[in-house]
């Protein structure tokens, strides 16, 4: 199998993003790549083609190779829950709900035997695996049990890049100790550093990189400078990391920030369009009068609820709505919306029924069945006849409460997708991925601007996918200047 490695000296180095650069670098020079992360922890997931859960982060780099996302490409998914256990996908199917311990009781030799089987379903299909590991590859507490950094390079002898983050400081540091803490045959592995993030001149870093290089024998193979981040980080760190705007355009949309929110790539095309600014509220913040308010997807749902309701958000809410603002729920969200919700099994870890937000008339119950899947539909509302694509991700049954079908209307061919109510005020949906439909969602947008005395913009935009293409290129250009390859290729 040829194969690169991507490893960090500390998580949020930019892993994922060098690796989704040079995805696309290699792709543009003819070969045949795919991307590749043994385990991941994340709460931002995507939905394959054939129905399986797999890191967002991981659909994304495989975008960036210009190919489809398989659940090879990530066959360990953790989805963490908050009360120190995970949600276990293995090869894009739930297995389980454990605590770190059990975790590797039962799920280590289980987990490998899965990492070597996609890879060798990877190697039938590409000339190039572009691999990427997990927070650092030197943590000496957990070596014995990583599945995902140099054990993979290891099995792949693939060469290996070691990335290390200059803007937080102690980059030599870093570097230095990492290979300290590397076995013999792993440090034979590490083919080249590259630095990223890096603000100031270059000749005044020479110095440094003259000394690591010689001091290691290893090639500087990249200063990559800082860049926007052009796609989120693989968990919710990055939202505590995004400054809010100081500038107002012309809507202004808020996205409550919940304790275990998941998949908040939905409103990445949101952020693309220049008239919205979109802003992230902790539920102890004031919510004052934005032009609409989203609900997120949830990992756990119901504790969720709970912290909204200790929290005093949903009187903000309720008060909110009643003075005429406008509401979206998405998956999570939308559930959250009813008039309750039950988990008669304890599937979130917490048995019971549970007081909804109350502003759609639905219940719904947590199942223990999973459901994942992409969906293609056409929308009802706000404008008709729209062919919208998503995917679905849910654990939960919803229903309309007896009698309450005259007070909403469904978004979409498939009523069980999501309802508005008369006003078109209050949405809700299961569907992840609706504001990547350009036309929708500038439609739902040129509601919101109509409310607020302005002019509609043209509905005829191309879907985010494009965006995303155009921003794929634009990281794989602002990289590829930077970073020399041979030592990895060759």
């Amino acid at each position: 199998m040829k194969a690169i490695m991507v490893v960090g000296t500390t998580s949020h180095a930019g892993k994922s993003l060098i690796t989704a650069a040079l995805c696309r670098i290699l792709a543009r020079r003819g070969w045949r790549v795919t991307p590749f992360k043994g385990q991941n922890m994340a709460l931002n997931s995507y939905v394959t083609a054939g129905g399986g859960e797999i890191g967002h982060a991981q659909a994304v780099q495989a975008w960036a190779a210009g190919t489809n996302p398989w659940v090879e490409m990530n066959p360990i998914l953790l989805k963490p829950q908050g009360d120190m256990t995970s949600q276990v996908v293995l090869k894009g199917k739930v297995v389980g709900v454990v605590g770190a311990a059990e975790y590797y009781e039962k799920f280590f030799d289980i987990g490998w035997q899965a990492i070597e089987e996609s890879l060798g379903r990877l190697a039938e299909e590409f000339d190039m695996i572009v691999c990427e590991g997990a927070g650092s590859p030197a943590e000496i507490n957990l070596k014995h049990r990583d599945l995902t950094n140099m054990r993979v390079a290891k099995y792949l002898n693939a060469p290996t890049v070691l990335v290390a983050d200059i803007d937080r400081g102690g980059v030599f540091a870093h570097i230095i100790g990492t290979l300290e803490l590397l076995d013999p045959d792993e440090r034979a592995l590490i083919k080249g550093f590259v630095i990223n993030k890096f603000r100031g001149q270059r000749q005044l870093l020479q110095s440094g990189i003259d000394w690591l290089e010689q001091r290691t024998g290893i090639p500087v193979i990249g200063v990559v400078p800082w860049l926007e981040e052009a796609f989120p980080a693989e968990d919710s760190l990055s939202l505590f990391e995004r400054r809010q705007s100081s500038t107002r355009n012309d809507l202004n949309i808020t996205v409550l920030r919940l304790p275990r929110i998941s998949n908040f790539t939905d409103f990445d095309p949101l952020e693309s369009e220049s008239s919205v600014t979109l802003n992230y509220l902790g539920l102890k913040g004031t919510l004052g009068h934005p032009d609409a308010v989203i609900i997120p997807g949830s990992k756990t749902t119901i504790p969720d609820l709970i912290a909204m309701h200790k929290s005093g958000m949903v009187e903000q809410l309720q008060e909110y709505v009643a003075g005429g603002g406008t509401v979206m729920g998405i998956c999570g969200g939308y559930q959250m919306m009813g008039q309750s919700l039950a988990d008669p099994e304890g599937v979130e870890g917490q048995e019971g029924r549970f007081p909804g937000l109350k502003l759609l008339p639905l219940t719904t119950v947590i199942a223990g069945q999973k459901i994942a899947r992409q969906r293609t539909v056409t929308s009802k509302v706000p404008q008709e006849g729209l062919p919208v694509t998503g995917y679905e991700i849910h654990q939960g049954r919803t229903r309309i409460v007896e009698g309450s079908n005259d007070q909403v209307r469904p978004l979409f061919d498939d009523p069980s997708l999501g309802l508005v109510d008369a006003t078109e005020s209050i949405w809700g949906t299961y569907l992840h991925g609706l504001f990547d439909n350009g036309p929708w969602r500038r439609a739902w947008i040129n509601r919101l601007r109509t409310q607020r005395g302005l002019r509609s913009l043209p509905t005829g935009v191309p879907n985010y996918r494009e965006q995303r293409e155009v921003l794929l290129d634009q990281l794989a250009n602002a990289i590829e200047p930077h970073i020399d390859l041979e030592p990895l290729l060759k």
